[in-house]
């Protein structure tokens, strides 16, 4: 069931006590209830499966018909991703699954929203990122606290599996910001509408402004006590531990979750939460039996690493022994000794066909939950069914479109690296008029549909395609929902692999050089892929580049800044999308400079 009806019973504050629960997490909320303003939050989730790190508003209600809610959500297994969701009164929900060009769980970005009796808008990094302006608007009218939490739900279609070894997780806060809706007189925010009331930079716990919670409430795993809302070093923790080990400590060892290997012949090794670099890069750590360790990759996330292997058979299956991991707790905590079977390759037939919400049928795939055991699936969303009776035009399979997936985050697709067509198949069932249903969708970061709207471009029960080529550079295809009315939904997807593609990526031997490769797609509108590779430094890659990489004008005026930070070696690959910025067609320069490293190539984008 999606996280939208389930999270009906959840908000239950009042009244409730704590009641003892096996796991202890915390909120933050001010002791004050607002009626509007601009909300805004610096901060970094926490990365982990099964736990919600949130930024939200909040009206403590006695009767559901006066539900107000305005939330910011991160669930830990999604990457880049936020969840946007308004509750309203007879608890009607509306979310908005808001894809982001980064990932969010490796530092602190702004998230904001503006809650006005007209509109509410979402903010990341400043940057307006979703507006609605819908009639439900109009109902959130309640004083709401400001809170920020975090949780470890039970509903694991929406957050995914809990595990104990995945404790503790901890979300971190440096500021956060109010401002009031002053209309016409203000000095922030859209149009200067606002005025700022106060800047908390929670060096320290301000009891006039704010309270640590102590309650739980239904589908919440964990009470929340005030031990577990701690500042220190300038920031607000926010912590879900065990009963035993309180606050700001960490104490558990790190595990192997599993290992897998590559099309490239690799194996990544994902870890129950981030480790140090140095115990991860010493190949003694690390053995299959009758292997050798050629070269180790430490991954952008801290939490996993690539193994490369001078004689590795994908037709072989593996036994992957690996000791003396320590994490980045001080004092560390170092791992038990742990062996398990590398995770093999099933590799997919293409063209890829999959029966999204069905089973399988002709030569198309069964549809299937996304886990590190499979080739591809789904993360999130539910399955619907409709009347096999119904006809549906522009097809002659119509048992295909008479299965959908609807509130999913994303799917994924497992493939080698190179360049794919994707066909995305979809018919409106359900909806009577146009505007009732409309959504977004990026694929490989490239935005491939804009307020999409099914049933306004053809109608009900009536096929309509999205065709679009990617290319794959981390041997997955990501494909991101975002809804904008209502749910996003899909039928039916396709892969192809293009003739010529672009051969893979990721040996070890290809780290000796740095380079910028050319853009993909170029010419683009709106997004590209911008992809480069930092060499290893020292055998155990210690030392880290500092690297940017900046996109301008041919006036040489900086447009925005992808990248502003230190890099282990490796692969790269970000996102360039100008729906964040006002661009005209022309050519572009974008420059990656690290170190002693300067190389510039050109774009052009074609409105």
């Amino acid at each position: 069931m999606n996280k939208c009806i389930l999270m009906m019973l959840v908000f239950l504050f009042a009244g409730s006590s704590l009641s003892a629960k096996n796991y202890k997490g915390a909120e933050y909320r001010t002791n004050e209830a607002f009626v509007y303003g601009r909300f805004e939050a610096r901060f970094k989730p926490a990365r982990k499966e099964a736990v919600v790190s949130s930024f939200f508003t909040y009206h403590e209600f006695t009767s559901e018909t006066g539900w107000n809610e305005i939330d910011i959500e991160f669930i830990g297994r999604n990457d880049n991703h936020v969840q946007f969701n308004i509750i309203t009164p007879n608890q009607k929900f509306h979310i908005r699954n808001q894809y982001l060009d980064f990932d969010p769980y490796l530092d602190f970005h702004n998230y904001a929203f503006e809650w006005t009796p007209d509109y509410l808008a979402y903010f990341v990094d400043g940057k307006e990122v979703w507006k609605t302006t819908d009639d439900f608007v109009k109902t959130l009218i309640y004083p709401q606290k400001l809170m920020m939490n975090i949780w470890n739900p039970v509903y694991t279609n929406w957050v995914g599996t809990w595990s104990d070894n995945l404790l503790p997780a901890i979300a971190e806060y440096d500021y956060i910001t109010y401002s009031s809706y002053t209309q016409g007189s203000g000095n922030y925010g859209t149009e200067n509408n606002f005025t700022l009331q106060w800047k908390d930079d929670l060096d320290n716990f301000d009891e006039t402004r704010w309270r640590k919670a102590t309650h739980t409430f239904g589908g919440n795993q964990a009470d929340f006590i005030v031990e577990n809302a701690v500042h220190k070093n300038g920031s607000m923790f926010l912590c879900l531990t065990d009963p035993y080990n309180l606050g700001l400590q960490d104490k558990v060892k790190p595990e192997l979750l599993y290992a897998r290997e590559n099309y490239d012949s690799s194996v990544t090794c994902m870890f129950s939460e981030e480790v140090d670099s140095v115990s991860a890069l010493n190949k003694s750590n690390f053995i299959i039996p009758g292997l050798t360790v050629s070269d180790i990759k430490f991954l952008e996330d801290r939490r996993s690493v690539k193994l490369f292997f001078s004689n590795y058979d994908l037709g072989v299956t593996y036994n992957l022994i690996v000791n003396n991991i320590t994490d980045i707790a001080s004092p560390a905590n170092k791992m038990n000794l742990k062996a398990v079977t590398v995770n093999k390759i099933n590799s997919l037939s293409f063209p890829v066909k999959i029966n999204i919400g069905g089973n399988a049928f002709e030569d198309y795939l069964p549809d299937q939950e996304w886990s590190n055991k499979v080739e591809y699936g789904y993360q999130m969303g539910d399955s619907k069914k409709w009347n096999p009776a119904i006809n549906v035009t522009g097809t002659d399979k119509q048992e295909l479109f008479h299965t959908e997936r609807k509130g999913m985050v994303d799917y994924k697709i497992r493939v080698p690296n190179g360049t794919y067509k994707i066909k995305l198949g979809f018919a409106d069932n359900g909806n009577t008029a146009a505007g009732q249903r409309a959504f977004d969708i990026y694929a490989e970061g490239k935005l491939i549909a804009e307020n999409m709207d099914v049933f306004a471009l053809v109608g009900k029960n009536s096929v309509y395609e999205v065709n679009d080529e990617v290319s794959v550079h981390d041997e997955k295809i990501d494909i991101y929902f975002c809804d904008d009315v209502d749910s996003a939904f899909v039928n039916v997807i396709e892969i192809e692999k293009m003739p010529n593609s672009v051969g893979q990526l990721g040996n070890a031997e290809n780290l000796l050089d740095f380079s910028l490769e050319q853009n993909y797609p170029n010419p683009f509108n709106p997004s590209t892929t911008i992809s480069f590779k930092i060499p290893n430094s020292t055998e155990y890659y210690s030392v880290l580049q500092n690297v940017t990489l900046k996109v301008y004008d041919t006036l040489g005026r900086e447009v925005a800044t992808l990248v502003n930070e230190n890099k282990q070696p490796g692969f790269y690959h970000y996102t360039f999308s100008t729906i964040h910025y006002t661009l005209s067609s022309g050519v572009y320069f974008y420059t990656l400079h690290a170190g002693d490293f300067i190389e510039t190539k050109k774009m052009v984008l074609m409105k």
